[in-house]
């Protein structure tokens, strides 16, 4: 096989302008170059670009999964794209070898569908909720997982012809575990490789106003589109608790139960539940689809 050739996708909302041009200086460094780098503005005026780099304008925020999945498509039309690394705009790689590791990687296994980066602060910290397994106390661990980090991620074109792209619906919130769970259900593999950094800055996840309710309503979609139908109240049963016992804010709880609601009223696109080997599967991994 040869060494797959590699885009790079970014989304911006206008609002980083110094930390994307660190992040596309970044990019430019790589000893293995991109083919191509395309940069959607998410509902945002498209900041001035770079020579060789390819704008694509939305003229409304559509999302994460919308905004990447407009990336894909102007990606796809070059034709000469491998593997898909999706960068966040206020990311920056400090390593010039990571599209090198990322290109051997995918050369040597041609069943590997996802990599995800490690996301780590200006001080080397990784935040535990940034680790893709249950047993978060070393980020150092790679491995095959069951989802990965949307900050920093590597994605193979076939794999995304077999399973489709991001779930539009999602707009922001799990829409990698969607994408996750059915690679692994195609028989893809998620690869943790925590030698690829992305430096980020430290950040709660509750910096979004929509967090709580895009996580509520999201999961349950999760639950409706891919578990099997025994799994899927056992599935929204254990976060419930788990919602319950860590969050201290009622305004984030109600938000939360709001959007749960949300996501049991509403349609979320074809359902196509796992097979049981999948679960099984992803048991093995660590990490049962019930938690």
């Amino acid at each position: 096989m040869r060494q797959p050739r590699l885009g790079v996708a970014i989304l911006t909302m206008g609002n980083r302008p110094r930390e994307l041009d660190a992040l596309l200086e970044s990019v430019a460094a790589q000893h293995t170059p991109a083919a191509r780098i395309v940069v959607v503005a998410n509902g945002a005026p498209l900041p001035l670009l770079p020579d060789g780099v390819t704008g694509v304008i939305l003229a409304e925020n559509e999302g994460v999964a919308g905004g990447r999945n407009a990336a894909l498509a102007r990606l796809r039309e070059f034709g000469d794209v491998d593997v898909v690394v999706d960068l966040d705009d206020d990311g920056l790689l400090i390593s010039k070898d990571d599209f090198c590791r990322v290109a051997e990687l995918f050369e040597q296994d041609r069943r590997l569908g996802i990599v995800s980066f490690r996301i780590a602060d200006e001080r080397g910290r990784t935040q535990r909720r940034h680790v893709p397994r249950l047993r978060a106390s070393d980020p150092l661990r790679g491995g095959y997982v069951t989802t990965f980090l949307g900050g920093g991620h590597a994605l193979s074109t076939a794999m995304l012809d077999e399973t489709g792209g991001w779930p539009d619906e999602f707009f922001y919130a799990h829409e990698e575990t969607d994408l996750a769970w059915r690679a692994l259900d195609a028989r893809w593999r998620v690869l943790y490789a925590p030698e690829l950094v992305l430096q980020h800055p430290w950040t709660s996840p509750t910096r979004h106003a929509v967090y709580h309710r895009m996580v509520a309503r999201n999961r349950v979609w999760l639950a409706k589109r891919h578990l099997p139908a025994v799994l899927v109240p056992l599935y929204l049963g254990v976060w419930t608790a788990l919602t319950l016992a860590r969050t201290r804010s009622r305004a984030g709880l109600r938000a939360w139960f709001g959007g749960f609601a949300e996501g049991v009223r509403m349609p979320c696109g074809r359902r196509k539940p796992m097979r049981w080997r999948t679960v099984w599967r992803m048991t093995r991994l660590g990490r049962p689809p019930v938690i």
